[in-house]
Parts: structure tokens; C-alpha cells; sequence
């Protein structure tokens, strides 16, 4: 099975970057769902970017900002945060399933969950 790991979380002030690492030391991520989420107290867990069947997706508070990508083995994707916002501040999650394409899925749809990383930007 997949077994999400994330790390690389932190804690930054506005403005600054953040790369997070999602690695998986059973099945790879190949031909599958990989996502980010990310969720605050009180609040529903939301998708901030996916990727899968050839396609990447952003949620609108992140384009521009966010990129995922995954490494040739793969074994690893990545979440690179730039220009990081007070409002980014979550703990971020790392989920990977075979969810219907596209991979903008509720997080529902996902099978498998990592710990989560916290994510802290102060103005």
C-alpha cells in the first residue's frame, strides 16, 4: 500500500518559502492521486493542489504562489510554497488514493493520509 509521509513544515514569516515532501516507502505514487490538504481548528479539511492523470490542480488561494511536482522514482512529491500568506498558516497533509480523475477530489476520496506537517507564517 501507499504510506504518505510528509515533512518540511515550519514555521516563516509573510513573504517567505517552504518546500514540503511527501515520500512514500510502499507502493509509489505512480499511476495514482497525490494531494495536498490542508486544515486549521474549526474548519474543513480543503485541497490545496493535486496531481495525477497527466494534470495538476490549485486551489484558487494558491495558484501562482504553490507548485507540485513529483521526482522520477516516484517515490516523492513535493509542494513548493512561495510568497506564503499569514492566512497559509495549517497543518498540511499529504493524501494519495486512485480516486476518479480528475484528482480535485474531496479529501473523502483519499485512502491514504500522512501525519500532517504544521505550516506557521507570521506577518
Amino acid at each position: 500500500q501507499v504510506q504518505p509521509v510528509e515533512s518540511g513544515g515550519g514555521s516563516v514569516q509573510t513573504g517567505g518559502s517552504l518546500r514540503l515532501s511527501c515520500v512514500t516507502s510502499g507502493q509509489t505514487f505512480s499511476g495514482i492521486c497525490v494531494g495536498w490538504f490542508r486544515q486549521v481548528p474549526g474548519k474543513e479539511r480543503e485541497g490545496v493542489a493535486t496531481l495525477g492523470g497527466g494534470r495538476t490542480v490549485y486551489a484558487d488561494s494558491v495558484k501562482g504562489r504553490f507548485t507540485i511536482s513529483q521526482d522520477n522514482t516516484g517515490r516523492t512529491v513535493y509542494l513548493q510554497m512561495n510568497s506564503l500568506k499569514p492566512e497559509d498558516t495549517a497543518m498540511y497533509y499529504c493524501a494519495a488514493g486512485t480516486p476518479y480523475f480528475p484528482c480535485a477530489q474531496p479529501a473523502p476520496v483519499y485512502q491514504y493520509w500522512g501525519q500532517g506537517t504544521q505550516v506557521t507564517v507570521s506577518s
